[in-house]
């Protein structure tokens, strides 16, 4: 099979012949063509799409030394193909695919760190850098080299070569086949052995902007874009800036400050509802204290609140059991179809709060935990916090 997509990546739509129309084991149709300008996946690069006598290509892959143009629907029964390919999304991928290359080289050149992987996604591609560390001042440094390679529209070479003939080239890395060796080079910058297909100049990766970095292990982890990713990037991004500029009335260069003051405001407002809330809690716990009832000679606090979270229950459960040595405390919230439950007990009780608290569980299909005198979880309303009560009473009555 002539791949075409060598020839020139350059090509859009060709005409060839049908070698063979079948289904694979799954049951998917594909199509083997004498000649293709259809890169399939590989070294890195997606597949493109695009039809052929216009049926739909979902997938092209190379399988056992043939490329499989996997169809919607079978083609109808003709010997002629007419293949055209998704312009945009193979350019798109020819951009990134020599944005890597230039930017792993950079990378190498200025620091000696050399990539160990790359993914070509859908948004944003990522190389990753053997190293454990990467300071912005290298991040800028390389991404302007890069930059500048662009702009000084660098041919971008193939060249198919023996293993003998790999000696005349500054290779970065080692290659992972002995034959049918090709070669990507950008003259004096990178020499790579490489199957994807590329921009004929740096020119056509028209700039790359690196997004974010992320360790990985033993590696760093940078995402990046270039050509048109990079203006659909910051549309985005300006997008969000504009948006936010009108929320907080400030101009772009005066975000930062708007926003730090409105997140100390925020911090300040925070610790005064917590101080309110906690005043608040320190009220009810002293309300609750005068509603003690004694049960075989026990002291109980009981009560059943509405929408209260487990960490004020329990710090109500702490403020009682505190002020009052001898006493029991039982508390229940219910919250949107949920019961929540805490148990504690003063210095001077005996109650085991835990085997209280296994038989609560059972009542309302729940699970939970804890020590002898502080116990908490949670379950199901099967019964009303009021009802779960009464059979802590009961149980104490007979106990």
């Amino acid at each position: 099979m002539q791949k075409l997509f060598y020839k020139d990546p350059y090509i859009q739509r060709f005409t060839t012949t049908l070698v063979r129309h079948s289904q694979d084991e799954s049951g998917k149709w594909y199509a083997v063509l004498e000649q293709t300008a259809f890169y399939p996946e590989g070294g890195g690069q997606p597949y493109d799409t695009g039809s052929l006598n216009d049926q739909n290509v979902i997938e092209v892959q190379e399988i056992n030394g043939e490329i499989r143009h996997y169809l919607e629907h079978p083609l109808p029964g003709t010997s002629e193909v007419k293949g055209i390919i998704d312009w945009d999304r193979r350019y798109d991928h020819m951009q990134q695919h020599a944005g890597q290359h230039l930017l792993s080289a950079a990378f190498e050149e200025l620091f000696s760190y050399k990539t160990k992987s790359f993914h070509l996604g859908k948004e944003v591609s990522t190389i990753d850098l053997d190293t454990n560390e990467l300071t912005e001042k290298e991040v800028l440094e390389a991404e302007a080299l890069v930059n500048k390679i662009i702009l000084e529209n660098r041919m971008i070479e193939t060249k198919w070569v023996t293993k003998e003939e790999l000696t005349n080239y500054p290779l970065r890395k080692e290659l992972s086949v002995s034959e049918n060796i090709r070669l990507v080079i950008i003259p004096d910058f990178d020499y790579n052995g490489c199957g994807g297909t590329h921009p004929h100049s740096t020119g056509g990766v028209a700039s790359l902007k690196i997004l974010a970095l992320e360790k990985q292990k033993n590696m760093i982890r940078v995402s990046f874009v270039a050509g048109s990713r990079v203006l659909k990037q910051l549309h985005a991004k300006q997008q969000v800036v504009s948006k936010l500029s009108a929320l907080l009335n400030a101009p772009q260069n005066g975000m930062e400050e708007a926003v730090t003051r409105i997140l100390g405001q925020s911090k300040e407002q925070a610790k005064e509802l917590k101080e309110m809330k906690e005043k608040l809690l320190e009220y009810e716990a002293a309300a609750l204290s005068s509603q003690k009832e004694v049960v075989s000679g026990r002291t109980l606090i009981k009560s059943v609140l509405q929408n209260k979270e487990m960490a004020e229950l329990q710090s109500m459960a702490r403020k009682l059991v505190s002020a009052n040595d001898d006493i029991n405390v039982f508390l229940f919230a219910e919250n949107g179809g949920k019961l929540q439950f805490v148990g504690a007990r003063g210095s001077n009780s005996n109650l085991d709060m835990r085997s209280v608290a296994k038989k609560v569980f059972v009542f309302i299909n729940g699970r939970g935990g804890g020590k002898e005198n502080f116990v908490q979880g949670g379950g199901e309303t099967t019964l009303t916090g009021e009802e779960v009560l009464e059979k802590i009473t009961h149980l104490l009555s007979n106990d």
